[in-house]
């Protein structure tokens, strides 16, 4: 599998990095990078503010797009697809697995908003290391998770000769929809073709 070659490769310092990219309601893009929390057949899991601007853009037009590229296998792969709020006890529990000090920066960044300084930031890590000093830092209500269900994956292998190599992976949601002369039957409601590159 190339996720798991990729986790594999000491050049690659992140495999897991991925450029997340949302619209607002009228189609206005925005893009960045996250990490990869997680992924099953069910979809692809991040987590992050759902006050920042991704988390406004996925509650106004719930669809985004997933771009991993790994440079030294010479690999990219694409996801688009519907996004949904992950159940808060996945994000609870998925909260307190990370560091303490990821769980006190995730307390003290109200991401996207305008901060005086670096210093207000400092601050405020310190004022909450003291206060849970010996407690549970609580989640955030305002942090959480989110799942990418998949109506494309698109697998690009470059080649020296830049004739690439890129098969797309459609999820029809009518199976008995007719499909092209050229469209491969996959598992499930999955239909793949190759494109030009």
């Amino acid at each position: 599998m190339w996720f798991e070659e990729a986790m594999r490769c000491p050049s690659i310092g992140e495999a897991n990095a991925m450029c997340l990219a949302t619209c607002t309601r009228d189609g206005r893009p925005s893009a960045r990078m996250v990490l990869l929390k997680g992924f099953s057949q069910d979809g692809f899991r991040f987590f992050t503010n759902h006050e920042s601007r991704k988390g406004k853009e996925l509650d106004s037009n719930p669809f985004a797009s997933i771009v991993f590229y790994w440079e030294p296998l010479n690999r990219q792969v694409r996801i688009e697809g519907s996004v949904e709020r992950l159940p808060e006890e996945e994000s609870e529990h998925y909260f307190h697995s990370r560091p303490r000090s990821s769980q006190i920066g995730a307390v003290v960044s109200h991401q996207s908003t305008v901060i005086p300084d670096r210093e207000y930031l400092r601050k405020k890590n310190t004022e909450l290391e003291e206060l849970y000093r010996e407690g549970t830092v609580p989640k955030p209500a305002y942090w959480g998770g989110y799942i990418l269900k998949p109506d494309v994956v698109e697998f690009w292998q470059g080649q020296t000769n830049r004739l690439h190599d890129r098969i797309v992976f459609r999820h029809l949601r009518d199976a008995t929809a007719p499909t092209g002369l050229m469209t491969h039957k996959g598992e499930g409601n999955w239909v793949y073709e190759r494109l030009a590159p």
